[in-house]
């Protein structure tokens, strides 16, 4: 088998304000160690916005958790099988860190020029901001902390900063954003196999592995 034949490309739907999607990609990362190491696995990051109409600025957390849940206890109810959930991922999420909830569409733009660079730049890119946000606390919509993060990955600050502030890659993020809706992703993490096969939800790495090995044989699921 080539090396061609035994590739599996696979886009990740994804917003950096879903907790479920850290989840989801530490079960990958599970999954891809126990992938027979043949098997070429192509990660692309796509976007997809839980709130598109949360204002470039953010919103204020705790009204953002009354709007949406009616106030921090039942919030705290929901977010407690998602902290039970990190925690057997190694996952520390500290939600009481979080001031503001923000509008992702320019962290997605962060994403989609760390991928210009490779898989793994984006994954590293990917795995920063869900740090940001969801263990420290950071406004992951704000230029500054999104360029003091593209800095950590790598990436020329002053580029990053001038990029953030002109109109470039937005057309492009909401064309993204819009064709998962159209594909019929309705929530996230959602993982497409080849173009033709999604699996949606954090699954478990034993899941996702053998979805991988099934694509990789030439198999439907």
């Amino acid at each position: 088998m080539s090396a061609a034949e035994n590739t599996v490309k696979l886009d990740i739907v994804s917003d950096v304000m879903c907790p479920w999607c850290f989840v989801g990609k530490r079960r990958l990362e599970k999954a891809l160690e126990n992938t027979d190491p043949n098997i070429n696995v192509e990660i692309n990051w796509m976007p997809f916005q839980l709130d598109a109409t949360l204002p470039p600025e953010g919103k204020d957390r705790q009204l953002y958790l009354s709007d949406k849940f009616g106030g921090k206890e039942n919030a705290d109810k929901f977010y407690q099988t998602i902290k039970q959930a990190g925690d057997g991922e190694g996952i520390d999420f500290d939600f009481d860190a979080i001031k503001v909830s923000p509008n992702t569409l320019d962290a997605h733009r962060l994403i989609a020029w760390a991928g210009q660079q490779g898989d793994e730049p984006q994954n590293q890119m990917v795995e920063l901001l869900f740090k940001a946000y969801f263990q420290d606390g950071k406004n992951i919509g704000d230029h500054a902390v999104l360029t003091e993060i593209a800095t950590e990955a790598g990436m020329d600050a002053k580029q990053v900063a001038a990029r953030l502030k002109s109109e470039d890659g937005l057309l492009e993020t909401r064309q993204a954003i819009d064709h998962a809706q159209q594909i019929g992703v309705s929530g996230v993490p959602c993982f497409i196999f080849d173009g033709k096969y999604g699996v949606s939800g954090a699954q478990a790495p034993e899941t996702l592995a053998m979805a991988i090995k099934k694509i990789a044989a030439g198999e439907g699921l």
